[in-house]
């Protein structure tokens, strides 16, 4: 996500330094990048800062591959890994969970590890994941904390309704102001539902979608200028996850971004690679009826971020490090 200006950036941060030994030089790691590949201003790139940030720490070799995004092309580029004896592969994205889900088997002494996704069942396959719910109240709170006109809205898949109900919805009511909020889910573009929701009076949007925020955004920008003369104008704003999504902002328009939702898959990155070096891995326990394993980020840590823009909300930044702590004991 490319964004200018200032900002603050909110996170409870207790973790302890990752060490591990320098001299593992013969660690040869694999990664399998997502479609599109490095410059994608997404997962790819945020899995890219993680990987130069532990290469200038640790001794290893990378193979990387990327993917056209088709079945037998990721197929053929994790095999190619595998056969140049890469271990770790760290593969970015949920797209590649069937096929690791087999390899995994195939290939019982390899060890992957999977950004973003938490659904398979195997030993020696890591999952990566992120405490999206909690990221979602942060929004919320912030939400409602920032708008003039007493709503707001959040824009999701249908598969993100707990996400809505434990995460946004909760972070409004936290909130304690008169504060309404809605939820639009789509299957197609997002600008529909947004457009809909500024017309119904919601002041702050956000958008847990994955994929660009860039029309969303653009419609925001449009509403607001086409508005902004107007009595009682009330400006709209947008709140965005990073990296799931990207948006790029101007001088005139970055006052619209509110705020985002920061994941970091750098971190994940880096720590699997530290992991890997000194011969370890994550082995927490995600989904113990599904034996799934691996570490899920949260607030706590650094997993999870929350960055300012609206000065309004930077502003308020001892009120949302409190609602971090209450963020930080949501599951899931």
């Amino acid at each position: 996500m490319k964004i200018r200006g200032a900002f603050t950036a909110f996170v409870i941060s207790i973790s302890a330094v990752i060490a591990a030994p320098a001299h593992a030089s013969s660690t040869v790691i694999g990664i399998a990048y997502d479609i599109g590949g490095r410059g994608d201003r997404s997962f790819n790139d945020a899995a890219a800062v993680g990987l130069e940030k532990a290469s200038k720490q640790f001794s290893f070799t990378v193979q990387p591959v990327v993917t056209d995004g088709t079945t037998t092309d990721r197929d053929h580029r994790v095999r190619s890994l595998i056969a140049k004896n890469c271990n770790p592969i760290i593969v970015v994205g949920a797209g590649y969970a069937p096929l690791i889900q087999a390899l995994a088997v195939e290939f019982p002494n390899t060890q992957f590890a999977i950004l973003n996704d938490a659904s398979i069942d195997a030993l020696n396959v890591t999952s990566l994941i992120f405490a999206d719910t909690q990221g979602a109240y942060l929004a919320g709170f912030s939400a409602a904390l920032a708008s003039k006109t007493g709503k707001v809205a959040m824009i999701a898949n249908s598969n993100q309704a707990d996400i809505y109900q434990n995460g946004f919805l909760a972070g409004v009511v936290a909130s304690k102001r008169a504060v309404t909020s809605t939820v639009k889910y789509v299957n197609g573009s997002s600008v529909t539902a947004a457009k809909q929701a500024m017309d119904a009076g919601s002041d702050v949007i956000f958008i847990a979608r994955p994929g660009s925020d860039s029309e969303v955004f653009a419609a925001i920008v449009a509403r607001n200028k086409a508005k902004e003369k107007s009595k009682n104008f009330k400006p709209v704003g947008l709140i965005t996850i990073e990296p799931d999504q990207y948006v790029t902002v101007t001088s005139a328009s970055k006052k619209y971004l509110y705020a985002s939702v920061v994941k970091h898959v750098d971190k994940a990155m880096y720590d699997v690679i530290a992991k890997a070096v000194s011969g370890t891995q994550y082995l927490d326990v995600l989904d113990p009826n599904a034996g799934i394993y691996g570490h899920r980020y949260t607030v706590i840590g650094g997993g999870i971020t929350f960055k300012t823009y609206l000065p309004l909300l930077t502003s308020a930044s001892a009120s949302i490090n409190k609602a971090a702590v209450t963020a930080s004991k949501i599951a899931g």
